[in-house]
């Protein structure tokens, strides 16, 4: 039987560059259970692919993670995800025979490592256009390739920092901080920039951004105290950090809760945002002593401020929001007597509804915020008040359901399991078990059919 033509092997070795790891692991492991001469090209395909980027994630290691943006957003020092590839052809093609040395981790394949990447750092400077082809990224192309070759040219320590990078991340004893700073010292022998390079490096490898504080005020005995990191080469990680909290609070600010399709959606994001403000500011105040009167502690001092603003505001708005969407109507007691009762009419499904559900999650996610940004006590009190307020509401429902006062029975039971999701957000679980138990009372005892299936 004819196994694949050259234009088919062609065709898929550029469809298998184009493949994410995920996937081709997926492919991979479907294409073994495949019959036939095909299917077995195909897989070999695919295991010299596997292979192939096992050496290149041995080589360049240390570098992979800046070819892709940083998921939270943060500036760092990236380059296009094209020259991945094209970075480890160059790399290995005067190399071929040290490749498989790579298929073991261990100190051969570090020393081999290092090797490629000085390899491909020699490329990158002597045969720029096979690296970094014109027309991509052309406004960046000449300063990337220059940071490329340098931080290229640092690969050897990064990879040995990488070793140590959780222990300088932890509690770090005297002999890990003098790893640190001896590391640091060659980069700079290096390159006039080598320290913020490798940290750079090094950054990339760090999923919460803010660990790079870590880093950065315990690169000195004085790196601590922000008078001195302003102004020394490696202040661009706190800069950085800083626009981050800046960005995110004025997003902060301008969120406001809505019945929309996407509201949740907007919430969530929200809350992420103040979440990572939180968790930056938080490792910001533990790791540097901000000055109150330097340009940093003003930009900190203003963004908390912006994010503490919209946390109060949040919380202070609460109790009329959830009153415009559980609305309340009068009822004759006698003569001229009336009370406010609930109006058993109102639309479960309302606008206004909608967004009570909004403010009221964000209102019960904002604990460890709010304690950060010292508003806590207010938001446990309108919390509190709140929950009062739903199950008082839910009472005096059902009182109105069980006395034969509800028009509509099955709007009447929606919307008391709307009142059961609020308080569900604002953590007040056995509150809204309680409301969902005597909605599924007033259910069998009626025999109603057409209720909430979660009210039941």
């Amino acid at each position: 039987m004819a196994g694949l033509s050259v234009a088919h092997r062609a065709a898929l070795a550029h469809l298998i560059t184009l493949c994410p790891p995920e996937l081709l692991d997926g492919l991979r492991r479907a294409v073994g259970g495949w019959p036939g001469v095909k299917a077995q090209e195909l897989g070999g395909m695919l295991n010299e692919v596997e292979v192939e980027r096992r050496r290149r994630e041995r080589a360049l290691g240390p570098l992979s993670p800046m070819f892709r943006e940083r998921m939270d957003g943060i500036e760092a020092l990236t380059f296009p995800a094209q020259i991945l590839p094209r970075l480890w052809a160059v790399a290995r093609e005067g190399e071929i025979d040290l490749l498989s040395r790579l298929d073991k981790d261990g100190p051969e394949a570090s020393i081999v490592g290092d090797r490629l990447c000085l390899a491909a750092a020699a490329a990158v400077r002597d045969r720029p256009d096979s690296v970094w082809p014109k027309g991509l990224s052309d406004g960046t192309r000449e300063a990337g390739l220059e940071a490329l070759a340098r931080c290229l040219d640092l690969a050897h320590l990064a990879r040995k920092a990488l070793r140590h990078l959780e222990t300088w991340l932890g509690r770090p004893d005297d002999d890990s901080l003098a790893e640190l700073r001896l590391l640091i010292r060659d980069a700079s022998a290096i390159h006039e920039d080598g320290a913020p390079r490798l940290v750079d490096i090094l950054f990339a490898h760090l999923k919460d951004a803010a660990l790079v504080l870590r880093l950065v005020t315990q690169t000195s005995g004085s790196a601590g105290r922000d008078d001195f990191l302003s102004s020394s080469e490696m202040a661009i990680f706190v800069e950085r950090l800083i626009a981050g909290v800046e960005e995110r609070a004025a997003r902060v600010a301008a969120f406001r809760p809505g019945p929309d399709a996407g509201a949740e959606a907007e919430a969530e994001a929200a809350l992420e945002d103040i979440r990572w403000c939180t968790a930056t500011l938080g490792e910001l105040d533990v790791t540097l002593e901000m000055q109150p009167g330097s340009a940093w502690g003003k930009d900190v001092r203003e963004a908390r401020l912006k994010v503490a603003r919209r946390l109060t505001e949040t919380i202070r708005s609460a109790p009329k929001v959830v009153e415009a969407g559980l609305p309340m109507t009068r009822t004759t007691l006698a003569g001229r007597m009336t009370r406010k009762v609930p109006d058993l009419n109102s639309d479960p499904a309302s606008p206004a509804l909608a967004t009570a559900a909004v403010q009221l999650r964000m209102l019960g996610a904002l604990r460890s915020a709010a304690a950060v940004f010292g508003c806590e006590s207010d938001r446990k009190r309108q919390a509190d008040a709140l929950v009062e307020t739903l199950s008082r509401y839910a009472d005096e429902a059902f009182d109105l359901i069980n006395g034969g006062e509800a028009e509509d029975l099955d709007r009447a039971l929606a919307l008391m399991e709307a009142v059961a999701r609020l308080l569900g957000h604002l953590d007040a679980q056995e509150a809204a078990r309680t409301v969902r138990r005597r909605a599924a009372a007033t259910i069998h005892g009626t025999g109603v059919r057409g209720a909430s299936p979660e009210a039941a």
